[in-house]
């Protein structure tokens, strides 16, 4: 084994001394390992000599690293007889590891993943950070805190039009006023999801009095803002109110005496309007013209031709008009009866000169004049033929063209009614009841404004 040998010329075996432990001489051989280093770091060692033979054989050492540094390897090395240390160490820099990137935002760091770093966080303008504001590279090489957010909660800036005054508009109560979108930004990613518009839209007709419009806008992050602003529709202008003038009326637009507003002048059947038909209220609040009288219907019998006479009624009366061949005649009789227009007795005798007649019956009077209605009488043969609108006597020339013109024989009875366009609306060739008379008038003549004057002021025949 170890230490022992043979010869081969004898059988005896001889037992080889171990080598000597070798001598610890410290003053020939103070160091007996490397002398020892550490990078970044430091050996604290002793010896049972001293710490002056820190290297000797024995010499225990106790290492660290400085701040910033870790130690690999044993903490702690001994100098063995082999003249080598019992372990090997070294320090190495602590290190964290690299920060992920902030969505919307960004860091920067002192010293970028080296221990005592410091990284402060930011976010992009229109966000705002939630969470820890900087981390610091600890040593244990993990970042304190945690990672934090950029979030939208920053609401859009929206701004609204200038409050504003209008004027109603001319005939109307009204006024259509129009105005410009909000503005509206967002901070952050400049997306606006939508608008919300409370009130009336843009170009709408907004009454007298002041209107309140507010505008919502929500970004992607449902942050949102609103902003109003007020449209007043001043006052409406006015004119003062138009009374009707005496046997008339008057039909007028809009409320009737606001700025722009149209009256027109009506007179009652058997007048006639004098002066301006249309009044309108200007923006000055007096109103144009002046007022119109309603005079009593003056019947010019003195014309020239039937044309002439038949336009003194156009749109004002309707005609009817009654043929008879001799005051005798029992129809004539009969209708002027029904009528109550004319009695019998104020018919013309075959003498030139007719007894002067009576006013008609109240009642009779007011059904046809109600209606706008004028009779004309045509009765007897040549040369003592008698046409005449109550007292107004017709000259035979202007007989002569009406017959003529409505187709009127003398041989026998027979009426026509004109309407107030001088068209034939009916005729009638045996005596017509006045019933008969007016529904007929008051179902297809009668205007919608006549319709209307009449539902006002009730029937005056009751």
């Amino acid at each position: 084994g170890s230490g022992y040998y043979l010869e081969s010329h004898t059988n005896e075996v001889y037992a080889e001394e171990p080598p000597p432990e070798p001598a610890l001489d410290y003053r020939r051989v103070p160091q007996w390992c490397a002398t020892l280093s550490i990078h970044r770091g430091e050996a604290w060692c002793s010896s049972p000599r001293g710490s002056a033979y820190r290297s000797s054989l024995g010499a225990r050492c106790q290492l660290s690293c400085a701040r910033g540094y870790r130690l690999v390897g044993p903490s702690a090395v001994q100098c063995r007889p082999s003249r080598r240390w019992s372990g090997m160490a070294y320090c190495r820099q602590i290190r964290c590891h690299a920060l992920p990137a902030l969505p919307r935002g960004s860091y920067v760091c002192s010293a970028g993943v080296q221990m005592d770093s410091r990284c402060d966080y930011t976010c992009l303008p229109g966000y705002q950070l939630e969470g820890d504001r900087s981390r610091v590279c600890m040593e244990d090489g993990l970042w304190s805190g945690g990672e934090p957010e950029c979030v939208d909660l920053e609401p859009p800036k929206i701004r609204c039009p200038e409050s504003r005054e209008r004027i109603a508009e001319p005939g109307k109560l009204t006024a259509t006023v129009y105005w410009d979108p909000p503005r509206v930004r967002d901070s952050a990613d400049g997306v606006i999801k939508r608008v919300m518009l409370r009130g009336p839209e843009p170009g709408s007709e907004l009454p007298e009095g002041e209107h309140v419009i507010r505008y919502t806008a929500h970004d992607q992050a449902y942050n949102r803002a609103s902003c109003k602003f007020r449209i007043r529709v001043q006052a409406v202008r006015r004119c003062p109110v138009l009374k009707p003038p005496q046997n008339g009326y008057i039909s007028c637009t809009s409320d009737g005496n606001n700025y722009g507003a149209t009256c027109e002048y009506q007179c009652d059947g058997g007048y006639e309007r004098q002066g301006s038909s249309l009044r309108v209220c200007q923006s000055t609040q007096l109103w144009t013209g002046s007022q119109p009288l309603c005079t009593p219907m003056q019947i010019n019998t003195d014309v020239n031709s039937a044309a002439s006479l038949l336009d003194q009624f156009h749109e004002k009366r309707r005609l009817f008009i009654i043929s008879a061949p001799d005051p005798s005649d029992r129809y004539y009789k009969m209708q002027m009866s029904m009528l109550q227009v004319r009695t019998p007795s104020c018919c013309p005798p075959p003498q030139p000169a007719p007894p002067q007649c009576p006013p008609p019956p109240q009642q009779a009077a007011c059904g046809l004049d109600l209606r706008h209605v004028t009779s004309v009488e045509l009765v007897g043969q040549p040369p003592h033929e008698v046409g005449r609108i109550r007292e107004h006597r017709l000259a035979p020339g202007i007989i002569e063209e009406l017959r003529r013109f409505l187709h009127l024989t003398r041989s026998h009875f027979n009426a026509v009614l004109l309407d107030k366009a001088g068209t034939d609306r009916e005729r009638y060739i045996s005596p017509v009841s006045p019933e008969e008379l007016f529904v007929f008038i008051d179902t297809f003549l009668l205007s919608e404004r006549e319709a209307a004057r009449r539902a006002q002021g009730g029937d005056p025949c009751e």
